[in-house]
């Protein structure tokens, strides 16, 4: 599990081997993560966008960009939070993914929060 807090909140991934929509003997392997995004803070703020970079053990990278998450742009007040899963595929059985997501706070103020880097592994690949 990953996190990391910048102007008040917190980003948590926890990456997981999704074998049910892998197909190794095809060089897909699956990986899904869970998101939580907290409001740690005292002011509220909106996910308006993200932004990821998801690179293979190949050195293969893809980036991705667009409005909210899961189609939405959840608005957090302090305290509360926001939970999504969603997954990738890559060509190698082991990858990173990082990123930030644009956040809109109440004063009109924009600020990136920094996705926290995470490894995308098949169970037992690495010690």
């Amino acid at each position: 599990m990953s996190s990391t807090v910048t102007e008040g909140i917190r980003i948590t991934v926890q990456p997981s081997f999704w074998a049910e929509r892998s197909a190794p003997e095809s060089g897909q392997f699956a990986f899904a993560y869970a998101v939580r995004i907290s409001n740690e803070g005292t002011a509220p703020a909106q996910l308006r966008s993200r932004h990821w970079i998801i690179t293979d053990a190949n050195g293969k990278t893809e980036e991705v960009e667009g409005d909210g998450v899961v189609g939405e742009q959840p608005y957090l007040r302090p305290g509360e939070d926001f939970e999504y899963t969603s997954g990738a595929v890559l060509e190698t059985d082991l990858g990173t993914m990082c990123g930030d997501y644009q956040m809109l706070a109440d004063d009109g103020t924009r600020f990136a929060a920094p996705i926290p880097a995470f490894t995308l592994t098949i169970p037992r690949t690495l010690h």
